[in-house]
């Protein structure tokens, strides 16, 4: 029976404080794998791999293609994943092969492991352009059962408000403004567009099939310009370092929207929510890559940095 790799076990346990259901799932998480081998007559062909919810297993089909087995914790968030990828059918996305959504488990297409963020490192036109090609052969009609992010939109707004009145921050009133006045003018009123959700230059894979493709989405019904977000902000950190970071943050929107074919003003105003959003939410419970220390506040020091350079002056 496989062995889980420590890295992925201790993350997990840490993101989910160490929970019973936690604990439980990875006990059975070997078994588990083996069982959906034996199901969709695979072997395993590799070591395995993770990311920051899911488990990924190489393996080779019955008819000799490469595949990936993908196993992710169960939880509402990773719901709609194989939703979405059927939907794009392998359009600018890896195939979906099979599922099963009792066990948050999918076969898939394999990708090659070089991330759009790592061929991309020095070059971020070419990292913005991609995303946002890849963004715009996503935003395909969404499967009507999908969760709508308009329906999100009441409750961002009270976040934002309660935040801003009760959290210690630095960020002007003028900015809360702006990511509040985005959430009644466009959060409420959107497409119904698919949505990736998490569409970072992490989750753009090279490939043999394609170019690159997509993995790891979230699977929403919505604005395709929402997406920018997790672009420009994952993308901030890695600039960040070498300065001028206004420039280089509107140098992103700008080939993004050109490439995505989206309008840049809305697109922009995306992104001043959501960092917005960032910004208070680091301060209530860390990121992801920080929950404490110096590395945390260095993080939040650049989202406040973001929804300055985000926010048009008056």
């Amino acid at each position: 029976m496989m062995r889980l790799p420590e890295a992925f076990v201790e993350s997990t346990l840490a993101r989910e404080g160490g929970s019973e259901n936690a604990v439980a799932w990875l006990a059975g998480l070997p078994a588990t794998v083996e069982d959906l081998l034996a199901c969709w007559g695979c072997l395993p062909d590799g070591v395995p791999m993770y990311g920051g919810v899911g488990l990924v297993v190489p393996v080779v089909r019955q008819d000799g293609l490469p595949a990936a087995l993908k196993i992710s914790f169960p939880h509402p968030g990773n719901r709609h994943e194989p939703d979405a990828l059927a939907a794009w059918g392998g359009h600018g996305a890896v195939l979906l092969y099979e599922r099963d959504d009792d066990q948050f488990a999918m076969l898939l297409e394999r990708a090659r492991p070089l991330t759009l963020a790592q061929a991309g490192a020095g070059d971020e036109d070419a990292v913005a352009r991609v995303a946002g090609q890849i963004s715009r052969r996503l935003a395909v009609p969404a499967p009507a059962h999908l969760p709508r992010l308009k329906d999100q939109a009441s409750g961002w707004e009270r976040q934002l408000r309660s935040d801003a009145a009760t959290l210690p921050h630095v960020l002007t009133p003028y900015a809360v403004a702006a990511a509040i006045a985005t959430v009644r003018e466009l959060a409420r009123d959107q497409p119904d567009r698919l949505v990736h959700g998490d569409l970072n230059a992490r989750n753009v894979l090279a490939a043999d099939r394609e170019p690159w493709l997509a993995v790891d989405p979230k699977g929403w019904m919505g604005d395709p310009a929402s997406d920018v977000g997790t672009l420009v902000k994952s993308r901030s950190v890695v600039v960040a370092e070498q300065g001028a970071l206004g420039p280089a943050v509107h140098r992103t929107l700008d080939v993004f929207t050109d490439a995505a074919g989206l309008d840049r003003e809305r697109t922009r105003r995306w992104a001043q929510l959501s960092v917005v959003q960032a910004a208070f939410a680091g301060r209530r419970r860390g990121f992801r890559r920080a929950r404490q220390g110096a590395e945390l506040n260095r993080l939040i020091s650049l989202v406040d940095e973001l929804a300055t350079i985000l926010t048009p002056h008056r």
